[in-house]
């Protein structure tokens, strides 16, 4: 008796057969038929081949027919920064690697070489960079790289420079001595780090490019005073502790602007992962830069004249290149948290445009105006309070006092005097109320946008009216109906606002604003 079962799975046929020979009580004899199978190891294509065949019994086996021709499966796969599509020829599952153009079933498409050169850039890529950034990571990991290795390389030759101080200026002095400064100016330098991190919190989050870069060059500066130690040994803690203060304030602002800045990369909140990688990035990059000292030192290590000049000959090139690495880099950082300032660049072209910018235009607009010479243009519109030290037009008494408990804001006009020419200007004041929530924030300040807008279509007029020491009776009612008008449009515009917003990628929850411009006020009903 014979039996045959053939069991299908997946287009894979497996042949299983038995031979059952008649009972019988004599010894047993060898089967006329041999029972014959064959596993055979599976074998891969490229990456992935399962390959399984049974050879049935001779006489028994029948041809299955002509096989399915090769096709594409409709699903990729992409890993290590290589894409590969599986494929079916009717017996095998391949995955085979594709270079995003035309592929050939079964062939191969890189040569060794171009094969080795693709892997090594994967494994540096994923090594160095997180899987889920946005695209302008990139760019800014490659100024990073540029500020990095010449900070780094400075570094070396300022501590070289301390040390050969050290041994000048106290030469006949016992070690304990050198440590007691060295210690000194250590702890002269934390103390400053702490005083300027408590000062200055909020400005990490409201110009966080300006005081990076701010500090940034003030830590360059710093490196220039240490490199001067050898030269006058005798000022050695004096020069050392100064030079220490600035380097621990400009670590204290990367230390706390790091975050916002790996944040504004994250686009699948990995920020641990970032963190890591930047980390990563840090150590490789400082180490290029030792290892560009150390050679610098052991080309010129038989000419003792030449190596003690060297740190004053590349240290303006090296903070040129550090300095300008920096600020490139700044360049490619878009926040997507919302200050005043870049609110007040999305609401003008809102305003203009009727569209809701990208941070990414915002960012570029907005700059890091490093001495703080950018033109605020007319009419400059500032959240705080009423200073009574500058001059109060009378439409800022009418707008107080027109104020009721439902309102969260008001809006006045303000004059006052520029610090760098001390001349007279005139800008429009939002103050907050104490339980402001952020679309308040954002209404008060897209209201006061409208306003400005319409004084100045008519700027003149509108500044001899705030200049009259008694008011006129056309202000007085002008006023009025020009805050009505623009908050009307500004309740209208709210809603479709957010929504655009919210899709260009913008934080909306909160505002981030300064010190001043914290300040509130309360209603009190008397």
């Amino acid at each position: 008796m014979q039996s045959s079962f053939y069991a299908a799975s997946n287009s894979h046929h497996f042949l299983l057969s038995w031979k059952t020979p008649q009972p019988q009580f004599t010894p047993r004899k060898p089967l006329p038929r041999k029972l014959r199978t064959t596993f055979k190891a599976p074998t891969f294509t490229n990456s992935l081949r399962t390959s399984i065949g049974y050879e049935p019994e001779e006489g028994l086996g029948e041809d299955p027919g002509p096989s399915t021709p090769p096709g594409r499966l409709p699903v990729v796969i992409r890993r290590s920064g290589r894409v590969s599509r599986y494929f079916w020829d009717g017996d095998c599952l391949q995955l085979v690697g594709v270079d995003g153009r035309a592929a050939s079933f079964g062939l191969d498409l890189d040569d060794g070489f171009r094969k080795f050169y693709r892997v090594c850039s994967c494994a540096v890529r994923d090594f160095f960079i997180p899987k889920q950034v946005s695209g302008n990571y990139m760019s800014y990991v490659k100024w990073k790289f540029l500020h990095r290795v010449f900070s780094s390389a400075l570094q070396v030759l300022a501590t070289q420079a301390m040390f050969r101080a050290i041994g000048i200026g106290y030469s006949r002095s016992l070690p304990a001595a050198a440590a007691l400064n060295w210690v000194l100016k250590d702890g002269l330098g934390r103390l400053s780090r702490c005083i300027y991190t408590a000062s200055l919190a909020s400005a990490f989050d409201t110009n966080l490019k300006r005081v990076r870069f701010s500090t940034s060059v003030l830590f360059t500066l710093s490196v220039g005073v240490e490199l001067l130690t050898p030269a006058y040994p005798q000022y050695f803690l004096l020069l050392a502790s100064l030079a220490n203060v600035a380097k621990q304030i400009s670590l204290a602002c990367y230390i706390a602007t790091s975050s916002a800045v790996h944040r504004s990369f994250a686009i699948a909140d990995n920020l641990g992962e970032l963190s890591a990688k930047a980390q990563i990035q840090t150590v490789c990059f400082d180490n290029l830069g030792l290892l560009l000292a150390a050679l610098l030192n052991m080309l010129l290590k038989n000419n003792q004249r030449l190596q003690t000049g060297l740190p004053f000959v590349v240290y303006p090139i090296f903070s040129a290149l550090d300095l300008c690495g920096i600020y490139q880099g700044l360049k490619h950082v878009h926040l997507q948290t919302l200050s005043k300032d870049r609110l007040e660049i999305l609401l003008n072209t809102w305003i203009k445009l009727g569209k809701v910018p990208s941070p990414a235009e915002v960012s570029k607009e907005e700059g890091i105006d490093f001495l703080r010479c950018k033109d605020k243009g007319l009419w400059p519109i500032r959240i705080g309070y009423l200073d009574p030290k500058n001059q109060i037009p009378k439409l800022s008494m009418m707008a107080m006092r027109s104020t009721s408990d439902d309102d969260y804001y008001f809006i006045s006009m303000e004059t006052f005097y520029t610090r760098k020419r001390r001349t007279k200007q005139h800008g429009i004041l939002l103050c907050l109320r104490e339980r402001a929530s952020t679309p308040d924030i954002i209404k008060g300040l897209l209201q006061a946008c409208y306003i400005r807008k319409v004084l100045l279509m008519d700027e003149n007029r509108w500044a001899d009216m705030v200049d009259a020491r008694d008011a006129l009776d056309s202000a007085l009612n002008e006023w009025p109906k020009l805050i009505d008008e623009c908050k009307r449009r500004a309740q209208g515009d709210m809603y479709l606002l957010n929504e655009q917003m919210v899709a260009r990628g913008w934080a909306t929850k909160n505002i981030l604003l300064s010190t001043q411009e914290q300040t509130r006020y309360s209603f009190v009903d008397d």
